[in-house]
């Protein structure tokens, strides 16, 4: 268990989540290059291009097998930094091979397989970030700490962190779409993550005062113990509603981006801008929910932030049926870096509050596998989500030249966005940490 006993241990959780979090925050630089290069460069339409971003997700379905393992397997007496340096050169591998392909050599199917490695190498170190995470949380939360008021302030920090490094990745990418070509950016991440491999190695988890493991758990019994964690009702439902709340979304990302970037030829600078906008808006958020909004009950939350993500597809079928700009004099480029950047992180702002509630709700020696559960299960809705956009789309008769159906589109959208608000009392209002409910 990750116990910092001291103020300098936990500084040293905190450099190290923290790196682990803003390199993967970062990853919006090469992905936006991706969608450049599919849509300019492989010449992919709409419902390809959303059709590929989601099944490169497809290895985040996994997680709760890596969290099993990084449970029970110790590498060299360490069963966290190890997994996290495994994913780091899974990625650079990746990003590093997609940069040395000539671009007449890079097909679908190629950039595809290489898409796939490194999100099953994000996975892996995304497991291995989030249960140090959730192991650090328990301590914070338990009634010897001298400083109970700590509780979730690891998991806002994560996710500052990461928002920190999208912000810097939309900013370069939005930059240097236009100045570089997609190779070089994919070269510069891979370098990044061969930077954070080699200072992944070099960490020992004893310095996190973390007792070392010298044998491995079993398998099997970590397994049991995830499936006893997922019979609580409150653990069950809350993972439920967080799910099928994604789920029911048809995802219209991609045909957002191709109607911003093909129909509206808005410049790629600002569409990274917006995007800068959007990681800014995560930023301020994790800031203000750390600070002010800790207390308030997950179910309330949870909701707003719903309602909220209602209103701002509804405000995206006014702004495509140029209701906006015909009547109400806003730029379409004031709108896209503002309004759009702010929607497409209205998704993921659920997520710090769901997080900080399952790390309370799991049990010790699970938080691994449990919170790996927990993200492969929102991980499944997402691609979910996303073939039912192209479903929808489809349905509506959108094509990359023909967006007279978005409009409607968009309002189907913002009305499935409310339908999870009927059983949201699936979220538990009251939560008390597992390790606290023992000792008390």
């Amino acid at each position: 268990m990750l116990e910092p006993s001291s103020e300098g241990d936990a500084d040293k959780i905190r450099k190290l989540v923290g790196l682990g979090y803003w390199v993967q925050g970062f990853r919006c630089f090469p992905w936006m290059a991706v969608n450049f290069f599919l849509k300019d460069g492989l010449h992919v339409d709409p419902s390809t291009l959303q059709l590929l971003q989601n099944s490169a997700n497809l290895p985040m379905v996994a997680k709760p097998l890596y969290g099993v393992v990084s449970d029970a397997v110790y590498i060299a007496g360490q069963h966290r930094i190890p997994y996290i340096a495994l994913g780091a050169v899974l990625q650079a591998v990746s990003w590093l091979a997609i940069a040395m392909l000539s671009e007449s050599g890079i097909s679908i199917g190629t950039i595809t397989l290489y898409l796939l490695l490194s999100n099953l190498g994000a996975s892996i170190a995304e497991v291995a970030n989030d249960a140090i995470v959730a192991e650090a949380g328990k301590q914070s939360t338990s009634p010897k700490n001298s400083q109970p008021s700590s509780s979730g302030e690891l998991q806002s920090f994560s996710s500052m962190a990461s928002a920190m490094g999208g912000v810097l990745g939309c900013l370069l990418g939005g930059l240097a779409i236009d100045r570089l070509s997609p190779q070089k950016m994919f070269l510069f991440y891979g370098l990044l993550l061969t930077v954070h491999f080699l200072i992944s190695i070099f960490v020992q988890e004893s310095s996190l005062n973390h007792t070392e493991g010298t044998a491995n758990v079993g398998i099997r019994e970590k397994l049991f113990e995830l499936l006893v964690a997922l019979r609580e009702p409150e653990i069950t439902y809350s993972i439920s509603w967080f799910a099928a709340s994604y789920a029911i979304i048809p995802a219209l990302t991609g045909t957002m981006f191709f109607y911003q970037a093909q129909y509206l030829n808005i410049d790629s600078s600002l569409l990274g801008i917006s995007k800068v906008f959007g990681q800014v808006a995560m930023l301020l958020w994790s800031v203000i929910y750390n600070r002010h909004l800790k207390s308030v009950r997950p179910r309330k939350l949870v909701s707003a932030i719903q309602v909220t993500m209602a209103i701002f597809m509804i405000s995206d079928a006014l702004f495509v049926n140029r209701i906006y700009q015909n009547y109400m004099g806003v730029p379409d480029n004031f709108y896209v870096v503002v309004f759009s950047g702010i929607s497409e992180v209205l998704l993921f702002m659920k997520i710090l509050p769901f997080s900080i509630l399952i790390a309370k709700l799991c049990p010790r020696g699970c938080e691994g596998s449990l919170m790996a559960f927990a993200m492969s299960a929102i991980a499944v809705a997402f691609i979910v989500s996303g073939y039912l956009g192209v479903v929808l789309a489809s349905y509506v008769g959108v094509t990359g030249n023909d967006f007279s159906g978005f409009p409607l589109a968009l309002l189907i959208q913002a009305l499935l966005t409310v339908l999870p608000l009927y059983w949201s009392s699936c979220i538990p209002d009251d939560v008390k940490s597992k390790s606290r409910q023992k000792e008390e």
